[in-house]
């Protein structure tokens, strides 16, 4: 087997280099100095698909193979490490369960490098932490692009609740295969071969477990190992709620900076950014990067320094009157801290018109990935906003479907958007702009089939024969979880910056509860971009450690 097959489909060998890199001598001696080398036999599991805090293991000399075992029992290698190589994939750097097994082929001698040491090794050694980080990022890319080591996601491609689904295994970078029954007649075979009928759909069929039925995300979570343990005794230095582009940031830099860090995310990495389809106009990507690719990116960056992420755990409230502060979530557990920093951002407002919750998430979406893409290639869609996140939207949608219809209440863009996306917007031959206007009904049975909007210049109204509508208007903050503890402004908002007898704080993040601070979206007069998001989000920390160590 070559040590390359999950590489298949990745371009060039350099590529393939970089997902699977041998190291030279000199680093290898230097990796040796964090581990203890042991001789293995034959056959020996090093580790097994669903175990936490397993080891990271150096090859010096025989051949480990990582493989998979499906429902039917039957076993797939995918690739296999030898001399130089190294085993591991992202979740080397958190405590959930691992995607693979992995076994030696023939007596093998190996450096074995425990968790804690692993960590060490990766920041004391930033030329082969750099290796390292590189390779693990693009093994998992290889096990989501072919679907190994992840799940079976079985339903209706268009149904709400299959494409809840598949977006939390999308959004939490989650390896997975979909079978649509309305397409796939594997799919009709999967569920003969289960036992299951329609009326079961959407399932998910995931290695080692029973087969579930709809579940929810929490749920989901819990059984592909992707929420961590939560110690109730231990207080942590800084709890972030929300790892949107802020709450990541202030992660990064608390943690760098040796705060006892958790992070705390109801859905996935990435906040409001992660569903941007390409954002052009942060500081250091001049071709663009996807918000999913920065998100994930800083993710694996905050836990690099040691950050823990408690994902698909929201918080549903803050007690903030004891000793330490204590998130509580939804599940009825609670984290002490002894400093919070809100993140939780906003989410856009919901049109107030007859059936939208029916087609909500089945026809009506707040996100324009590639995933949403796929949905409406070659047909007629709807982008509803003036703002940079339509505009990218629109532009996104432009490359597959027949014809963006982008519409807005303004007389025109320039007042809310980028002039970039404003002139090309304005270039492209399948978007057209429709000022003035707003949708007032929507019409299907099951799913969205038509859309009626009306231009209020003219008081004109046209129906379009149109199944999906991107909404991307105003912003509502997520800050119910933090209204007994402190008083939001007249929109939800969190003001800051000020002391509870009106006079200026020590930091223009801090709120009128010490050690409790906001940024990104939720605060009140922030800048809704992401840059600034970043910004407030490292600059804050600066302040919680000032309120954690005062000066004499």
């Amino acid at each position: 087997m070559s040590d390359t097959a999950l590489t298949t489909g990745i371009d060039g060998d350099e590529r393939a280099a970089q997902t699977f890199p041998r190291l030279d001598d000199e680093m290898a001696q230097r990796v040796a100095g964090y581990g203890r080398e042991e001789t293995l036999p034959a056959g020996t599991v090093i580790f097994a698909r669903g175990q936490r805090r397993v080891d990271f293991f150096l090859v010096r000399s025989g051949r480990i193979e990582m493989f998979e075992t499906d429902h039917a029992g039957q076993t797939t290698v995918f690739t296999v490490h030898t001399e130089g190589q190294f085993t591991g994939e992202l979740d080397l750097f958190n405590d959930r369960e691992i995607l693979v097994s992995g076994r030696t082929v023939s007596d093998a001698r190996v450096v074995r490098i425990d968790r804690a040491a692993f960590r060490r090794l990766v920041t004391a050694e930033p030329d082969i932490g750099e290796i390292i980080m590189r390779a693990f990022i693009l093994r998992r890319v290889g096990l989501i692009r072919h679907g190994r080591g992840g799940v079976v996601l079985i339903g209706l491609g268009h149904q709400r609740e299959t494409l809840r689904l598949e977006r939390f295994l999308v959004r939490n970078a989650y390896p997975h295969r979909i079978l649509d029954v309305a397409l796939d007649g594997a799919a009709r075979e999967a569920l003969d071969g289960f036992g299951l009928t329609e009326a079961d759909l959407p399932v998910v069929l995931a290695p080692g477990t029973a087969v579930l039925r709809n579940p929810s995300n929490a749920v989901l979570a819990d059984i592909l190992g992707l929420t961590e343990t939560i110690d109730p005794d231990r207080v942590y230095d800084v709890a972030v709620i929300g790892a949107g582009p802020a709450g990541l940031a202030a992660a990064v830099y608390a943690a760098s900076e040796g705060l006892d860090t958790i992070v705390v995310e109801g859905l996935a990495p990435g906040g409001q950014a992660g569903t941007s389809s390409k954002i052009e106009n942060y500081l250091g990507f001049p071709t663009g990067i996807s918000g999913q690719a920065l998100a994930g990116r800083a993710q694996v960056q905050a836990q690099k320094f040691g950050a823990r992420l408690a994902i698909s755990r929201m918080a549903a409230g803050l007690d903030c009157h004891g000793p330490a502060f204590r998130v509580l979530l939804e599940d009825g557990t609670a984290i002490p801290a002894r400093a919070v920093i809100a993140a939780t951002g906003a989410r856009y407002r919901r049109l107030d018109l007859p059936r939208y919750a029916h087609f909500e998430g089945q026809g009506i979406h707040y996100a324009a990935t590639a995933m949403e893409a796929q949905l409406c290639t070659g047909a007629e869609v709807i982008v509803v906003g003036g703002g940079n996140s339509a505009g990218q939207a629109a532009m996104f949608l432009s490359r597959t479907v027949a014809r963006v219809h982008l519409l807005v209440r303004a007389e025109g863009l320039a007042a809310t958007m980028s002039d970039y996306l404003v002139r090309r917007i304005a270039a492209s031959a399948r978007i057209t702009l429709h000022t003035r206007t707003e949708i007032s009904a929507f019409h299907g049975d099951d799913t969205l089939t038509a859309v009626t909007w009306t231009d209020r210049s003219r008081d004109l109204s046209v129906t379009r024969a149109v199944g999906n509508v991107f909404l991307m208007i105003g912003a509502v903050p997520n800050t119910g979880w933090l209204a007994d503890c402190l008083t939001l402004d007249p929109k939800g908002f969190v003001p800051t910056g000020l002391r509870p007898d009106g006079t200026p704080a020590a930091s223009p993040y801090a709120t009128t509860v010490p050690g409790l601070y906001a940024v990104g979206d939720v605060r009140a007069g922030s800048v809704k971009r992401v840059a600034s998001g970043v910004g407030e989000g490292s600059v804050v920390v600066q302040a919680v450690h000032g309120f954690l160590q005062p000066e004499p």
